[in-house]
């Protein structure tokens, strides 16, 4: 499984009235050929600035890449031109984004809107990318093609625009497709339909992922790896099964503590106190330091390095350093960690029994 996206040590700036606000500070992370890689974090925390730099989406008045590469297939897209990266904007790289009413424009038809990308990256006929558009609706689980592509947004469900969403993400069959949030404006029902489909679909068409969520639960259900983000820097990333059942970053404890669930008591659910930090003065040491229990001096005075944990497992904190001392998982983490586990078991049962 080969390497399709590479950002290394992504800098990235806000000019404001305030001053500068530095908002991605040195972030590193890769995507693999047919994976998904969830992006986790607190809002702020700089998932979709990240991404929407990938898509070269950011204002240009007041948006600046300090310094850093986003390679693709080994070409670095912050070195494009506009009219070069209009080229794989929704071709090579889609994105679905969290709103589907705000995604789309209310004067055209939906039929019109998805063939738009057709007819500009593929080269496509009227006809051939209306008879394409059909296919793509039923794909994505909209009924009565035929009647909904001559349909306007404002005649479909919350559920079903972001279906069509999906489907203008889709068109041109793209190499990575970058999912911001796109369950959180629904109901709990149409979001597991819709993380249903996104599965269904990256098995078809054989896509890499990049979802970003704040999320857990979501996580857990859709993406291979997981790459925490917290005051603009990734603090911890790791398979899916490393970072549930054996995280080493607080702010990741605290991530997996606070996730509410049916079982819980109101008295039982966990908030990270705090804030996060300002990043018109970004702190000398660890960003989480003044939110964590576990602080030492040294997180107040640098930033702590990755530390390898495996060869998929990495974390930035001085708890694993091997002077610092041994600090267990609070009692809420672990209680987590053993709910997944069961979870996971009984997935795993339903499964076999399903297979039989």
């Amino acid at each position: 499984m080969g390497k399709i996206l590479e950002v290394n040590d992504l800098h990235i700036s806000f000019h404001t009235f305030a001053g500068e606000v530095q908002a991605i500070r040195g972030v590193n992370f890769e995507l693999n050929e047919g994976e998904t890689l969830a992006i986790v974090g607190e809002s702020g925390s700089g998932k979709s600035v990240t991404t929407k730099t990938i898509m070269r989406l950011l204002p240009s008045h007041n948006s600046e890449i300090k310094s850093g590469e986003i390679l693709f297939e080994g070409k670095d897209i912050t070195k494009l031109s506009d009219k070069e990266m209009q080229k794989i904007r929704g071709k090579e790289i889609s994105m679905i984004f969290q709103d589907p009413m705000t995604s789309l424009n209310p004067t055209m038809t939906v039929g019109k809107q998805i063939m738009e990308p057709l007819i500009k990256h593929q080269n496509l006929s009227k006809s051939e990318a209306k008879k394409r558009v059909i296919e793509l609706l039923k794909m994505v689980g909209i009924p009565k093609a035929e009647i909904r592509f001559k349909q306007y947004p404002h005649q479909f469900s919350g559920g079903m625009r972001q279906r069509v969403v999906i489907a203008i993400a889709l068109a041109c069959n793209p190499k990575i497709l970058i999912a911001d949030e796109p369950t959180t404006a629904l109901d709990v029902t149409i979001q597991a339909q819709i993380l249903e489909l996104m599965k269904d679909l990256q098995k078809k068409i054989n896509t890499s992922i990049i979802f970003i969520t704040h999320d857990l639960g979501v996580v857990a259900n859709v993406a291979d790896r997981v790459a925490v983000m917290y005051g603009g820097k990734i603090v911890e990333v790791g398979t899916v099964d490393e970072i549930f059942y054996n995280p080493q970053h607080p702010y990741t404890w605290g991530l997996i503590s606070s996730m509410p669930s049916l079982d819980t008591d109101d008295e039982e659910l966990y908030a990270i106190p705090g804030t996060p930090p300002d990043l018109l003065h970004p702190p000398v040491g660890d960003a989480f330091a003044p939110r964590n229990a576990y602080a030492m001096k040294i997180d107040l005075e640098k930033q702590p390095p990755m530390f390898k944990i495996s060869e998929t497992h990495y974390a930035a904190t001085w708890l694993l350093h091997p002077d610092a001392p041994k600090v267990e998982p609070p009692a809420a983490v672990k209680k987590r960690m053993r709910k997944f586990h069961n979870e996971a078991d009984t997935s795993l049962n339903k499964e076999v029994v399903k297979n039989v």
